[in-house]
């Protein structure tokens, strides 16, 4: 909201430069002197409009006002007829190159809008959005990144519904903007098939590592590193996870009165991030918490939490999360949205920071269990993929 008044405000004023110069130039010319010559500045407002418009419409705009603005200057008698036809030549030659030079840009920008919707398309393949449902539960999720027009930058998350329950994983790559993507691209593709292969939590977090390892090459070790969340949710709700350095999630669940209350949810000390010490030989998977049909997780990375305003405090993310989801039931998309316009409202627009959100809600429907083992027979067994 805050940018976009910004930028509403400046492209009004951007197309109503040409018209306020115009009126500026008649205006010093009739409280001038005599023999002040200041009518050549009028040739200048159709190369205002192609500066700041690069509309063809506008700078032919701009000429009119600029030669109807010679009309009042020689009903005053401050014009001569030289100085009427040099100022109308000087207009229709400054219009005349106007008009090329801005078919010039138009082509430059139509080139740079197609790059820019490739560009989209790669980023959304890399970061693809979440189903509204997967797996017996609601998600939604967003990003906000640092560079501006990028949909990417150096946060990542992914949810899946597998064989073995759905595995979410929320992510953090040293740096941010665009500089981080390669190494969002490796843990990505190696989550989206370790998931589904691998029937443990410490073996998809092994994969990750060694994925991350060959993206790296032959940096020093701790040059790069990515912290990572892995969390599996089970048939019964129970939410399973490992650590790698990154902020514990927040539990959206319901008081007696109805209403949601946050509460965080982290267990113990988190592992180091990925990339900065190998990963030990035990890998302990913590049972984080157990969702209730109704019932909320809320993934994020460090720039929510850490976020500033002008002032120099936090963000207060618990608290708007509450205010985001205030009685039950929680809506996933909403609760994004409202965070992602609190968080632009607390920093004045100003990110130093990506910030990546999650949110997850547990429905009544069975969630995906384990697989049945090759021959046994699971009478009522059934896994319920992406909706």
């Amino acid at each position: 909201m805050i940018r976009t008044r910004a930028v509403r405000w400046r492209r009004g004023m951007v197309f109503a430069l040409p018209g306020l110069w115009v009126l500026a130039v008649v205006a010093a010319e009739l409280l001038s002197p005599r023999g002040t010559q200041l009518v050549q500045l009028l040739a200048a407002a159709p190369a205002l409009a192609c500066a700041g418009t690069g509309r063809r419409q506008c700078v032919l705009l701009a000429g009119v006002c600029a030669l109807l603005a010679l009309v009042p200057l020689g009903s005053a008698g401050r014009l001569d007829t030289t100085a009427r036809l040099g100022t109308c030549c000087a207009v229709v030659a400054v219009v005349g190159l106007a008009h090329l030079l801005t078919g010039g840009r138009r082509r430059l920008l139509r080139e740079l809008e197609r790059a820019r919707e490739i560009a989209a398309a790669a980023q959304r393949t890399l970061l693809r959005p979440l189903p509204p449902r997967l797996g017996g539960m609601t998600l939604a999720g967003g990003h906000l990144s640092v560079s501006e027009g990028a949909l990417v930058g150096g946060d990542l998350y992914e949810a899946l519904a597998t064989p073995h329950g759905v595995r979410v994983v929320m992510g953090d790559v040293r740096g941010h903007g665009l500089g981080a993507i390669g190494t969002v691209a490796a843990v990505l593709g190696s989550f989206r098939e370790a998931a589904h292969d691998e029937p443990e939590l410490p073996g998809v977090l092994r994969r990750l590592e060694r994925a991350l390892q060959r993206q790296l090459g032959e940096r020093a070790l701790g040059e790069e590193f990515v912290t990572v969340l892995l969390l599996e949710v089970g048939p019964d709700g129970l939410v399973k996870a490992l650590n790698c350095g990154h902020p514990w999630p927040y539990r959206l669940s319901r008081t007696p009165g109805r209403r949601m209350r946050a509460t965080a949810v982290g267990r113990g000390d988190p592992l180091p991030p990925l990339g900065l010490f190998p990963l030990p030989g035990r890998l302990p998977v913590v049972r984080l918490t157990r969702l209730a049909p109704g019932d909320a997780l809320v993934l994020h990375t460090d720039g929510a939490e850490d976020a500033r305003d002008a002032r120099g405090e936090f963000f207060p993310l618990a608290r708007v999360l509450a205010d985001a989801a205030p009685v039950a039931p929680v809506v996933p998309a909403a609760v994004v949205e409202r965070v992602r316009t609190a968080l632009l409202r607390h920093t004045g627009g100003r990110l130093s920071d990506d910030m990546a959100l999650m949110v997850l809600r547990r429905d009544r429907c069975r969630l995906p269990g384990p697989a049945p083992r090759p021959g046994a027979l699971t009478p009522g067994h059934r896994w319920d993929g992406p909706l």
